[in-house]
């Protein structure tokens, strides 16, 4: 199956830069194209100074693009976008196909002091959080944020799910090149799946600090190992992924099994307390 990462910046109010990538994936049998974080919306440090009805307008208008396209091309098209439900702004990912557009509101996001997104959306704690999981084309997909890599509880559903492959938006910056990639290389072989990774480029300066989107997107495989990466300014991946190598990986090293057999073990305990 081909997939695609399009490694961009914020998107301008025009469809014709979306437009001429998808006409390209559709000549490639691509079926699935994945966007970075901030793509769809201005750079978080810029929407804290914007009016919100800016931002709801600037939002709409990409929904409303992303499903024209979609339907138009026949692509599944996912990446992270602002929803706004009346009075409430929630930072989400969304997946657009041609019949019709879902979205899951981010559970874990930055709560930094330079950059705190948890103050600045309305995104509610849930108590059993379950990632976007959906089935495209024979293979089982996730779709989680960038900042989401970083807890355990996610994989966790990720590998009882036996998730296939997972789509990673992000919107990496400050010299975190080699952490990202390490990290990712860790999760995609400790969950046999592979990670199709979209990170943001482009440049936000603001007090003397400079945040520098480095690109570098890429896919993971469910060994280990890096495939298909990406430079440091605007391109399109286009990756084929073997629908079968995932499960060839969780039969060979058998980590979802071994979760399973102890989730079954304390279920019997916690009914016998």
């Amino acid at each position: 199956m081909n997939i695609a990462a399009l490694q961009l910046s914020t998107l301008p109010m025009s469809k014709a830069k979306l437009d001429y990538y998808l006409m390209i994936c559709k000549k490639r049998d691509v079926s699935l194209v994945l966007l970075g974080e901030y793509n769809l919306n201005s750079f978080f440090k810029e929407l804290e100074d914007m009016p919100k009805s800016m931002i709801k307008e600037q939002s709409n208008h990409k929904i409303r693009v992303l499903k024209e396209l979609s339907k138009e091309y026949g692509i599944t098209i996912v990446a992270p976008i602002i929803q706004f439900k009346k009075d409430k702004i929630y930072k989400c990912i969304a997946r657009f196909t041609p019949k019709a557009a879902y979205f899951k509101k981010q559970q874990y996001l930055i709560n930094y002091k330079h950059w705190n997104e948890e103050r600045f959306f309305d995104n509610e704690i849930e108590s059993n959080y379950i990632p976007m999981i959906f089935h495209h084309n024979g293979v089982k997909v996730a779709a989680i944020n960038g900042f989401e890599l970083h807890f355990d509880i996610v994989w966790l559903e990720i590998l009882k799910k036996r998730v296939d492959l997972v789509l990673l938006p992000t919107v990496s910056t400050f010299g975190s090149r080699k952490r990202w990639a390490e990290l990712i290389k860790i999760r995609a072989f400790l969950n046999s799946v592979y990670i199709l990774r979209a990170n943001r480029i482009g440049e936000f300066t603001q007090k003397d600090i400079s945040w520098k989107f480095y690109g570098e997107s890429f896919l993971a495989t469910p060994s280990g190992e890096l495939q298909y990466m990406l430079g440091h300014k605007e391109e399109m991946m286009i990756a084929y992924i073997d629908k079968n190598l995932p499960r060839v990986a969780k039969k060979e090293w058998g980590f979802a099994a071994s979760l399973q057999k102890r989730e079954t073990v304390s279920e019997n305990y916690e009914e016998n307390a």
